[in-house]
C-alpha cells in the first residue's frame, strides 16, 4: 500500500475544494493545479504573463516544501483559456524550467473561476537526498 503525505505551504493559495495542495507518495510529488492567485492578497493578475508567473511561483513554493525544485519536474499539465496567449504563456514558462524540459500537455479550455487564464499541475521526482535514498 502506497503512503500519501500531504504537502502544504502558506506560500501557495489554500485549496478551495476537497483536494490537497500537493501529495508526496514514495519519491514522487504531485502538485495540484495551481492558479495565479497571490496567496497573501488573493489578488489575480490581469495578464497571461502575470498569472503564469504567479502560478509557477505557487507551484515552486509547494515543490520547495517537498524538497524539490523545477529541475525535478518530470511532467506538467498546463491549461490556458485562449490559444492567442500561448506564446506569452510559453515565454514565462520557459523562465522557470531548466533543460531538459519536463514532458508536458497544454490544453485550451475553460477554467473553474472567472478571470483565470492559466492553471498548471506538475509531477516531480524528489532528489535522492530529499527522499532519504
Amino acid at each position: 500500500m502506497t503512503q500519501k503525505e500531504p504537502i502544504t505551504s502558506d506560500q501557495a493559495p489554500a485549496p478551495v475544494g476537497p483536494f490537497s495542495q500537493a501529495i508526496l507518495s514514495g519519491d514522487f510529488v504531485f502538485v495540484s493545479g495551481q492558479v495565479g492567485l497571490d496567496p497573501a492578497s488573493g489578488a489575480l493578475g490581469d495578464t497571461i504573463e502575470a498569472q503564469t508567473r504567479q502560478t509557477l511561483q505557487n507551484v515552486g513554493a509547494l515543490l520547495s516544501q517537498a524538497g524539490c525544485n523545477f529541475g525535478d519536474v518530470v511532467k506538467s499539465s498546463c491549461f490556458i483559456t485562449d490559444a492567442a496567449n500561448f506564446a506569452a504563456f510559453n515565454a514565462v514558462y520557459r523562465e522557470f524550467f531548466p533543460l531538459p524540459f519536463p514532458a508536458r500537455s497544454t490544453i485550451i479550455c475553460g477554467l473553474a473561476l472567472d478571470g483565470l487564464l492559466v492553471e498548471i499541475d506538475v509531477i516531480a521526482r524528489r532528489p535522492a537526498a530529499a527522499s532519504g535514498g
